[in-house]
């Protein structure tokens, strides 16, 4: 049954904290919080971080034997920390994270890194009344969404292990970049742009570091200091990294509602072109055979997002073959609407843009 969203983080909160299985002989336990994460989406927001600051404030007043201590590479190397995660993740009454969404799912788990385990968990089910999902400015500005090991290995140690069980290897191998990554989002966040792209540059070196949000967020640093080949050159690597990862990239372009025109602000309108060439030039030079897939909110009449959803993608595929002719034959356009949304929850704002994406996924090109 889905509870008021304060009590809800308390509840999963005390189950977790409350049954972790520790070492009886260790008097105080270092935690670091892995920041909170929509759990289809990867994306945090107002929700997930109000979810942390909750956290701290209960282990502060209620569980004296933990300290909350900085996610960062000191730390991780230097306190032993359990590691805290946890998704928010929007569902249907049938708990599934498709279609129209009722209710936020609530999972929180502590890894230990030394044991490679699962030591405790906790999660609640939330009301939507009252939760804020609007991501952070780093995730409402990247332009690029896939599937990304890095991510997935996150959401699994959480939703899929059970206490007792490994988490995923992945993410214990990527946690000293992830501790990068989140630095440069912050910066990122709080507009110190130099630093966030240097911290996106040491982070893509280190293991695990080649991952979607590094790309996305060198990108939109150089952007914001008009480092326009270092920006593109980002871009192309994230092409490149959706398409081989996961055989499909989605992309963030802003239409004018019920329409296949761009939005006209040209702050907006400028970097789709570039976008476009570069998925032209990489989509040439790779030899690639792209379906180009449109997706719209729920908003309105299935039959009209269903034709909307296929006029949009064919606007984009003719923008990319105009920009490489010898791509044509090599794209087909097609739409979804509504039936394939990420967020489902209807808001038609920033929290839920990747519902209105345009989607490149690899076919087998006909001989």
């Amino acid at each position: 049954m889905p509870l008021d969203f304060d009590i809800a983080i308390q509840k999963a909160a005390d189950d977790l904290l409350s049954n972790a299985r520790l070492d009886d002989s260790v008097e105080e336990v270092n935690i670091v919080i892995d920041p909170l994460i929509d759990g289809v989406t990867g994306a945090q927001s107002s929700a997930t971080h109000l979810e942390e600051r909750r956290i701290v404030e209960l282990v502060k007043n209620r569980y004296p034997r933990f300290r909350v201590v900085p996610f960062s590479p000191e730390s991780i190397l230097l306190k032993q920390p359990l590691v805290l995660i946890g998704t928010f993740t929007p569902i249907n009454n049938d708990g599934d994270a498709s279609g129209p969404r009722d209710a936020y799912r609530i999972c929180l788990a502590l890894a230990d890194l030394g044991r490679q385990t699962i030591v405790s968990k906790g999660s609640a089910r939330a009301l939507p009344e009252g939760v804020d999902p609007t991501p952070d400015s780093f995730f409402k500005d990247s332009p690029g969404y896939a599937r990304d090991p890095a991510t997935e290995a996150y959401v699994k140690s959480c939703q899929e292990k059970r206490i007792g069980d490994s988490f995923d290897q992945a993410y214990s191998e990527g946690i000293l970049a992830a501790t990068l990554v989140n630095q440069g989002i912050e910066a990122y966040n709080a507009g110190r742009y130099r630093a966030a792209l240097d911290l996106y540059m040491r982070a893509v070196v280190m293991p695990g570091g080649e991952q979607l949000r590094v790309f996305n967020g060198i990108y939109l640093a150089s952007y914001k200091l008009h480092r326009t080949r270092t920006a593109m050159d980002a871009f192309g690597r994230m092409i490149d990294f959706g398409l081989k990862n996961s055989d499909y990239l989605a992309i963030k372009f802003l239409f004018k509602p019920g329409s296949t025109q761009f939005y006209n602000d040209k702050g907006e309108h400028a970097p789709y072109n570039a976008w476009i060439g570069k998925i032209a030039e990489r989509t040439a030079t790779n030899q690639s055979c792209l379906e180009v897939i449109g997706h719209t909110s729920a908003t309105g009449l299935p039959a009209l997002n269903d034709r909307l959803s296929v006029l949009r993608a064919d606007f984009i595929k003719e923008r990319v073959e105009a920009e490489e002719s010898s791509l044509q034959g090599r794209l087909l356009a097609s739409g979804k609407g509504s039936r394939e949304m990420l967020v489902g929850t209807g808001r038609d704002d920033p929290s839920d843009a990747l519902d209105r994406r345009v989607e490149f996924k690899i076919l087998r090109c006909q001989a």
